[in-house]
């Protein structure tokens, strides 16, 4: 059976694009304080899950819900044992600052779609689907069934997809639409490291507040503190020259009475590549550290002004560890708030290759507490590194496809990020980033361009049907 993949994609450009435009509509970013046991991550991502879903009736796909946290669409054989799985999410992060448009308003412009999931996750997956459409459309013989699986909380604790693997059988092989091509058959291990402590102060500065980050996996780009001081203007005076000093990030101050007000942005990414961005907590933190405070303000501030400040790759905490294979560990310090009589919390996010332990990671963070009686926990979503063999069939049976539908080269590579690929043990990420397209996953102004976008439908009906049918 001979397909034009290009062809079929062109003459279903304009459905997908609408489809598209109405799933990155539904604001589905995880919201706890409106969790239920209907919504358990909130309304938002149960509502994307159930448009997405809703297209796939509309178009007459076999789907299931379970518990409003993951659903999937199917095709292919009913008969058949095993199956293949595509996963996708339809949660988004939050939006953040620096929009220079509202991120749940698509805008489609000559040669891209601006809005928050653009291009993590719901562009690609919504290609995917459009993929399944050009299978069944065509009735493409299949010796699998193949599941297109939608998780509801991949930005967080992946509750939707532990959930779908308590209740539903593994799958022979597949791959997430969530990262970059060529291929992604490498994941690094994954933890988060967490300082929690009173917040309190002692000397003749008060840190009121501190504030900064929005999850784990993004690099912080916006900062507040609050400071009573008698010592106002020279505090403003002094973060007027350390905004000249670096001028790679920006400020603003304001004073009432003895109270000062310190805003700083940085610049917000992706938290599996921090280096790519600029940490506005840990600025502020570096700032403030030089102020007369006591207590655990001054052991927090130090901390993340010192030994957490522009280091991320663990090289301060001694940490600093590459595996041949796997490169190098990164380090993101994602969320960062102080309460005056309250509680203080930073979080960590590290991403590690094989070769070294979360138990070495907190070891590390220890090493630079100095007198600061407080201990780093592990939490969070932890997961060890995930490595699919390069001579493993379906890695070269995408690297082909790619190829062939590309021209461009075809090469096995390990990230730091972490997709739903590596809840299979033949799991691997396949695009639908590619090498020359700007990485705007996680940041303001996210997008995905159209041609990448429909390229990916092209290569990943092609390399379903192939995959799907490998012996």
């Amino acid at each position: 059976m001979t397909i034009d993949w290009k062809q079929e994609t062109a003459s279903r450009q304009l459905a997908y694009l609408e489809d598209l435009k109405s799933l990155l509509a539904v604001e589905s970013v995880r919201d706890d304080t409106q969790a239920t046991a209907d919504a358990p991550v909130g309304p938002g991502p149960k509502n994307a899950l159930l448009h997405a879903l809703a297209i796939a009736e509309r178009d007459g796909f076999t789907t299931k819900n379970i518990d409003n946290v993951v659903g999937y669409i199917e095709i292919g054989p009913e008969t058949a044992d095993e199956y293949v799985a595509i996963l996708s999410h339809v949660d988004v992060m939050p939006a953040g600052d620096g929009w220079e448009s509202d991120p749940f308003v698509p805008i489609v412009t000559d040669d891209k779609i601006i809005a928050r999931g653009a291009s993590d996750d719901k562009g690609p997956g919504m290609a995917a689907y459009y993929a399944f459409k050009i299978l069944s459309d065509l009735n493409v013989p299949l010796k699998r069934r193949v599941r297109l699986i939608f998780g509801t909380d991949e930005e967080n604790d992946w509750i939707g997809m532990k959930r779908y693997f308590e209740v539903e059988p593994e799958p022979v092989f597949g791959f997430s639409p969530d990262a970059e091509y060529p291929i992604i058959n490498g994941e690094k291990g994954n933890v988060q490291v967490l300082i929690n402590d009173k917040a309190t102060n002692t000397g003749s500065d008060t840190l009121l507040s501190f504030e900064s980050g929005l999850r784990t996996n993004m690099v912080p780009g916006l900062a507040t503190a609050t400071v009573k001081s008698d010592q106002s203007d020279n505090i403003v005076a002094d973060f007027q020259t350390f905004l000249s000093a670096n001028t790679q990030i920006s400020g603003s101050v304001s004073v009432q009475s003895d109270v000062i007000n310190l805003t700083l942005k940085g610049k917000q990414v992706h938290g599996a590549m921090p280096e790519t961005g600029e940490n506005a907590g840990t600025y502020l933190a570096n700032f403030l550290q030089k102020l007369d405070f006591g207590g655990t303000a001054k052991s927090y501030l130090t901390y993340l002004g010192t030994p957490a400040h522009q280091d991320t790759i663990g090289k301060k905490f001694g940490i600093n560890y590459t595996d041949d294979v796997m490169g190098a560990l990164s380090m993101n310090v994602g969320i960062q708030k102080f309460v005056d009589g309250g509680e203080l919390f930073i979080n960590f996010n590290f991403r590690y290759p094989k070769g070294i332990t979360p138990e070495e990671i907190v070891n590390g963070l220890a090493s630079q507490l100095g007198d600061w009686d407080v201990k780093p926990t592990i939490g969070g979503h932890a997961q060890v590194p995930h490595y699919v063999a390069p001579s493993d069939p379906i890695v070269e049976t995408l690297l082909n496809v790619y190829h062939e539908q590309t021209g461009l080269p075809a090469h096995d590579q390990v990230i730091g990020g972490g997709t739903y690929g590596r809840l299979m043990t033949r799991g691997v990420a396949f695009g639908a980033l590619f090498p020359d397209s700007p990485d705007t996953m996680h940041q303001a102004n996210e997008f995905a361009l159209l041609d990448d976008l429909y390229r990916s439908i092209s290569i990943y009906a092609q390399a379903i049907a192939e995959i799907t049918n490998l012996d």
